[in-house]
């Protein structure tokens, strides 16, 4: 086996029906219940202009080598219905991995949920203005190579978080969260009581009445000192 030019055809996948009900949630919400180690980095932003408020799906898993998009290519013909594809690229900045073209392929003839790319994209004021997702960490009009290697539906790394095969993709205009495909029915019920509370604290805040009693509890606990006094030397 050629480590290191790899296509895994097959992968385990998610519940359909978990996937469509982690759509009902902020991405913030779901980030906060798994100890907030789960969103990817921020310098992977939104580029385009989705109609849903959030979308989910099952991560389609894509390892290229930096500035290299043959892989991507092969991916993307791999994809299916709902596919969330993600793509690792050594955190390279200085080439697109895709365009236009390639991203009319993935949401109107495959039908993916969207795509998170870790490096640039390009033909963005085209893009930017797309009822499909594209998370990117910016724009060049510099193409990308095609010569590999590469691997497909293996783990990967992609903004500062892992991402398995399979791995449940949650993207809202805050961002990406990637849940582990094992624990995500557990970390689903656990969100929704979660956002349940959370909307409370939000309508309470709102209404004036915000309940504040926790930061004097908290600075406390770890030792802050208040001193009534002015700083000086």
């Amino acid at each position: 086996m050629p480590y290191g030019k790899r296509i895994f055809l097959r992968r385990e996948l998610p519940d359909p029906a978990l996937v469509k009900a982690f759509e009902e949630l902020p991405a913030a919400n779901v980030a906060d219940v798994m100890e907030r180690s789960s969103a990817m980095q921020p310098r992977i932003r939104l580029i385009s202009a989705p109609s849903k408020k959030t979308v989910c799906g099952p991560a389609l898993t894509v390892k290229c080598r930096a500035g290299d998009n043959l892989t991507l290519h092969a991916a993307m013909d791999l994809a299916e219905e709902g596919d969330f594809l993600v793509v690792s690229n050594d955190g390279d900045d200085s080439r697109s991995l895709m365009g236009a073209i390639m991203t009319a392929y993935l949401s109107v003839e495959k039908k993916a949920a969207g795509i998170v790319l870790d490096g640039p994209i390009r033909d963005l004021d085209e893009l930017s203005r797309w009822d499909f997702p594209v998370y990117a960490t910016g724009s060049t009009p510099g193409g990308p190579y095609k010569e590999g290697p590469g691997e497909i539906n293996v783990p990967i790394s992609c903004g500062g978080v892992s991402v398995l095969p399979g791995d449940l993709i949650l993207a809202d205009r805050d961002g990406i969260v990637v849940i582990p495909r094992k624990e995500a029915a557990e970390i689903l019920e656990t969100a929704r009581a979660y956002h349940v509370k959370d909307e409370k604290s939000l309508q309470d805040a709102l209404n004036g009445e915000a309940k504040r009693g926790w930061v004097a509890e908290k600075t406390a606990e770890k030792g802050y000192e208040i001193i009534d006094g002015l700083w000086g030397p």
